[in-house]
Formats: structure tokens, sequence, C-alpha cells
């Protein structure tokens, strides 16, 4: 861990990004078991396995939807926090935990009561069938109680990583997963409780994680105290911080949307079945776009940091470091995929049906992975420089401007229409990639020469 808190603008950027990455990193694949456990026990659950498995699927939309909840409080926070800290503003960046705080605790009881009280409907909407409904409604029923323990545990921890206590931002993932782990089985098939068994384990498991968060961030380690004075929703601190977090929260809400698109397009063409696979994988790509997520954690308290601060240098590099692990990810998970994607597939189903059409779905699905870096690193690169309507942009840009309405469009033209729907991914992987690559190697040197002229001016007027 870095005590030092100047550790982010003079550390060696190679050796402090490692630091950082690392443990973000495995608190970003740790932090995917919370679900992908679920579904390997669920989809092991005998002869209603692959049932039970297409119903978790056909949730995941609401899940996703409060995880990217707290990544507009945290990760807009977090990056704001970041730069004040920067700046030399501790008091400004505590006023931004408080606030950030209240607001997560205000979107877990409205999405808690959102959903509980049309939590049917959504999932039929979402493509539930008459014989996954009841999965997917007992599993959601258990787990809307501990949306506030899940907001807080991942919300809050992102200013646990703007401080640069990378380690024991990933022990929260940690102590979570392991708790999931162990849990799962005693209540999924030892208490006979099935798919809401596996939720309350879920929820069990997040509230220890909120706990070990509350627990820090009220401590005497912590350099940003959680101080209850501090803990009101103002305009003028919150604001800036939504700007920023709409970004994150619309690359993962529309996650939701996404597979919501996939799982109707995929039931009407071809039955219960790809909605399985679907269900696979997005589990798959969940686990394969963690590094990136963990990387990006890793790299913004540098970028953030030094760009508050003037150090703009140590800003290319942590970009460039970022930029090129992004890539090297990306390229590795879409080799691994397409030589072995039984491998994958085995992990939460071995029904023929359903592996077999996984395991074509697979191929055609991480078609544009190993562009995925570029999209990721850029992206979040503009996020922690507080550029809020670029990376609002970018964020729109893959999933609702060119996915969604492919999903819909290509089956009006390829007489395969299952076949359509997944070629929809890749495609907009590539273009969503290519794009967000030219924009950012476009502007980024005109941000960084505008932060230069404010702080001459800056100095100027001391």
């Amino acid at each position: 861990m870095m005590e030092d808190k100047n550790a982010l603008g003079t550390a060696p950027v190679g050796r402090l990004m490692w630091k950082l990455a690392v443990p973000a990193v495995a608190a970003q694949l740790i932090n995917a078991l919370y679900n992908i456990v679920d579904r390997m026990y669920i989809g092991h659950m005998g002869s209603e396995g692959d049932l039970a498995l297409t119903g978790l699927g056909v949730a995941f939309p609401i899940l996703m939807f409060i995880s990217a909840l707290s990544a507009l409080a945290g990760m807009g926070g977090g990056s704001r926090a970041a730069i004040r800290m920067g700046e030399g503003d501790v008091h400004g960046a505590e006023a931004i935990l408080g606030g950030c705080t209240a607001l997560l605790l205000v979107l877990a009881a409205g999405s808690t009561a959102l959903f509980q009280v049309f939590r049917e409907p959504l999932l039929l909407l979402f493509g539930a069938s008459e014989y996954t409904l009841p999965y997917a409604s007992g599993y959601l029923s258990v787990y809307l109680w501990g949306t506030v323990s899940v907001l807080l545990a991942m919300g809050l921890n992102n200013f646990i990583t703007a401080q640069g206590f990378a380690s024991f931002s990933m022990l929260t993932v940690v102590i979570g997963a392991v708790c999931n782990i162990l849990l799962d089985p005693v209540f999924i098939f030892g208490l006979g409780m099935g798919v809401r068994g596996a939720a309350l384990a879920t929820v069990l498991s997040q509230t220890v994680s909120a706990l070990w968060v509350l627990a820090f961030l009220v401590g005497k380690r912590t350099q940003l105290k959680l101080r209850i004075r501090h803990l009101r929703l103002r305009a003028s601190i919150l604001l800036p911080v939504v700007a920023i977090g709409v970004s994150p929260f619309i690359m993962q809400s529309t996650e939701s949307l996404v597979t919501i698109s996939f799982n109707s397009s995929l039931r009407s063409f071809g039955g219960d079945v790809y909605v399985g696979a679907m269900t696979i994988a997005s589990s798959v790509m969940q686990v394969g776009t963690m590094p990136f997520m963990g990387l990006a954690q890793g790299a913004q308290p540098i970028i953030g940091f030094n760009y508050g601060a003037g150090n703009l240098e140590r800003v290319r590099r942590a970009f460039r470091l970022l930029f090129m692990c992004g890539l090297f990810c990306s390229i590795t998970v879409f080799v691994l995929v397409e030589l072995f994607p039984g491998a994958f597939i085995a992990i939460f189903n071995r029904k023929p049906e359903l592996v077999e059409a996984a395991r074509h779905t697979l191929r055609v699905y991480f078609g544009g992975m190993f562009l995925m870096g570029v999209q990721f690193s850029c992206q979040q690169t503009f996020v922690a420089l507080g550029e809020a309507k670029i990376s609002l942009f970018l964020a729109l840009l893959r999933k609702i401007i060119l996915l969604i309405p492919l999903i819909f469009i290509l089956p009006c033209f390829l007489s395969d229409k299952v076949f359509a729907v997944w070629l929809a991914e890749p495609i907009a992987d590539l273009c969503a990639a290519l794009t967000t690559g030219t924009i950012f190697f476009l502007r980024f040197p005109r941000i960084l020469k505008r932060r230069e002229a404010q702080l001459k001016e800056k100095d100027g007027a001391a």
C-alpha cells in the first residue's frame, strides 16, 4: 500500500501503475466472481440447471444497472477527488466523498423500491418465458434487498483507490468474493434454497464488503475521511461528479439495454437455448473486460492527480502504459476465446444443446475483442481528465448508437437471424474502438496544452 499521498506525483510511473493496477485488476476479476460463481453453481443444478441459468441471465440487466449506479457516484467522485487532492484541496475531496455517500444511499433506496414493485413485468419484458420467470424472479426478489450494500461497497471503494490504497481496495472485493464462494454451495445445495440461496449468499457477501469499506473511510489510515457533516446532497458538489460519472455509468448501464436487446431478439429467433448461450457469452465477456477496467482504475489516480498538479509528462507516460497494457490484454482474450471456446462454456453448463449453441456464439461474439483495449484506455483517460462531454459521447457510441440498432437491423438483411444478432457485437466493437482512438489522439494533445495555459495563467496571477 502507498501511505505517502505524494507518491502519486513522484514515484516512477511504471512501478506506480504496477502497484495500483495489479490489485485493481485482481479486484475487478474477483468482483466478477459475484455473479459468475452464482451462474456456475446454478448452471449445475441438475436437470433444471439450464433453465435456472437462463433465468439468471434474464435478471442480469437489472443487476448490471444497479452496479452501474455505483459508478455514477463512485467513479465520478473518485476522479474528482483525485484531481482535488492533486491541487492540495483535501477538504474539497472529503466534501465530494460525503456527498457521493449520500447520493449512493438515495439511489439504493429508490432502485430497491422501483425494481421490487415492477420485478416480474420487467423480467417478462427482458425476455423471460413461463419456464424461466420463476428462477429470475426468485433470485431478484432476494438480491434487491442488498442493493444498499452493493452500491456502498462498489461506489465508495473508488475513493480508497483514488488515494493510492489499491491493495486495500482489492481486499474489499476479495473478502466479499471469498464469502460468496463459501456461502453459495451452502445455501443453494446444503439448505436447498436454489436460486434464492445464491442471491442470499451474494447479499451477505456484499454487506461484509460494505462494512469493510466504511470502517476504512472512518478510520485512522485514510487520507479522505467520511464525515457526517458532509453527508448532504449539494448540487455544487454532485453535479460535477455526475457529469464525469455519467460516462462510466452509461458504459455499464447500457450493458443492461444490450442484454435486453439480445435476449428479446434471440428468444424470438432461437428460443431459450440461445438466451442461455447469451448468458454464457455475457459472463465470459464480463470476465474478459475486467482487466481493462482494473488497469483503468489503476491509471486514473495517477492521471487525475498529476493533471491536477500540472505534472503533464507523467500524465502522458501513464496513458501510454495504460494503452499498451490494455491492447495486450484485449488481444490475449481474443486469442484464448477463439481457440478454446469449449473450455469457457464448460464452466457454466455441459448440456449438449446449450454447449453447441454457445460454442458458435462465443467465436462470433468476441470477433472484435482484439481492439477493445483501445476503447477502454482512451475513454477512461477522458474520464480521469474530467472531460465529461467527450467521455459521455464515447460511452454512448459503442452500445447505444451502434450495437443496439445493429441487433435489430442486421437480421433484416441476413437469412441466418441468430448469426445476424451475434454479428452486431464485433461490428460495433471495431467501429467504436477505431472512432474512439481517432478522437482521443486528436484531442489529447489539445487538452494538455489547455492545462499548460491554465497553469501559466495561474502562476502569472500569483
